[in-house]
């Protein structure tokens, strides 16, 4: 019996001075909403689990993160660990010293049959700061039991006589303006051109003013989904996978319109002024979080494409629903037969301009 005390004694003396790993604090920004909980699910969870000492904490400030990094900048204040940014934003961010350069085939794993990640990732590396995960597209979700007929083009969001009724579109220029000019009349081809002259774009804001006076603005992904649930507009623009889990998680009475989505790239950027050992555990993240199995894992919860070649031919089926999830990325054939390749270029060399354009249109 004493013996026994006397080892249970000596276990709670080594308990107490085992100290408890020291908890570092990583702060993620990201999208919010079904978006975020898909990379809870594939990226942070798992790396949780396979890291306790680290904590993931979770920002969804991703809309205002070129703002609020040259904030933080200009204070020397930088308090955000990795942010998620859509690739015309990581161009900008990199241009500008706020976004740390990456070494991609030392930085990130390898594909699993050795590919080099610039390889696996391809053309999808539009800057030296930017790590694609996935492709998207913006594009419209609209109430089934609110419309006589179901709308088949994009231009129908213009057409108030036929679909009355609110509608949801983001408080930011991009996207806005490319739709408005092709249900104007733009060949596809050709808006980018067009908006490159001031008539151009006084050509989109004419367009927009004729349904400025129905439109509820959005600036976080799950405004425009709620909104549909909600009953409160008949139709809005959103994020494809925010309208998959409208759709086909929660049973809404929504249906997916594919014309003319606007195709993007999303992804990380690490933020510049960090010391090096937050770099360094970032960096670690990183590795495990863009690698072929976890871009593939992120599939199974919304329906995004990975950006990594080596990741698709692992997308199965939806992690609770059972269903497969190829037919409803955006790119799949039969929901591409019309898209717009956002020009990231041009975005980078002409956001602050239009933004401000855009922002006195508001206000107009």
């Amino acid at each position: 019996m004493l013996k026994k005390l006397s080892a249970i004694a000596l276990l709670g003396v080594a308990c107490i001075a085992t100290p408890a790993l020291a908890e570092t604090e990583m702060v993620i920004v990201s999208w919010g909403g079904a978006y975020s909980a898909s990379q809870q699910n594939a990226y942070h969870d798992p790396y949780m689990a396979a890291n306790p000492d680290v904590k993931i904490v979770n920002d969804e400030s991703s809309a205002e993160a070129v703002a609020k990094l040259r904030a933080m900048n200009e204070a020397g204040n930088v308090t955000w660990d990795l942010v998620d940014v859509v690739a015309s934003d990581a161009i900008r961010l990199c241009d500008e010293g706020l976004a740390l350069e990456i070494d991609f085939d030392k930085d990130l794993a390898a594909a699993p049959d050795g590919t080099p990640a610039t390889e696996d990732f391809g053309e999808l590396i539009v800057s030296d700061c930017f790590i694609p995960q996935i492709v998207y597209s913006t594009t419209f979700g609209y109430r089934t039991d609110m419309v006589s007929e179901a709308p088949t083009s994009v231009c129908d969001v213009f057409d108030l006589e036929k679909f009355p009724g609110k509608r949801s579109l983001e408080k930011r220029v991009i996207n806005n303006v490319e739709w408005a000019l092709i249900c104007d009349g733009v060949d596809p081809a050709e808006v980018y051109n067009v908006l490159d002259t001031e008539e151009g774009v006084a050509r989109a804001f004419a367009k927009l003013d004729t349904i400025k006076d129905e439109v509820v603005w959005w600036s976080a992904g799950a405004e425009t989904p709620q909104r549909l649930a909600d009953g409160e507009v008949v139709m809005g623009s959103t994020y494809n996978g925010r309208l998959f889990a409208l759709i086909e998680e929660q049973k809404q009475p929504v249906g997916m319109l594919w014309d003319w989505q606007i195709f993007d790239l999303d992804g990380w950027v690490i933020p510049a002024g960090l010391p090096e050992e937050r770099v360094a555990k970032i960096k670690d993240y990183l590795n495990f979080a863009t690698d072929t199995q976890r871009l593939a894992d992120q599939a199974k919860y919304i329906s995004y494409g990975p950006a990594r070649k080596s990741s698709a031919p692992l997308v199965g089926k939806h992690s609770t629903l059972g269903i497969e999830m190829a037919p409803h990325m955006p790119t799949d054939p039969n929901n591409a037969k019309t898209t717009l390749l956002y020009n990231y270029e041009w975005w980078a060399d002409n956001r602050d301009d239009l933004d401000a354009k855009f922002q006195a249109w508001l206000a107009n």
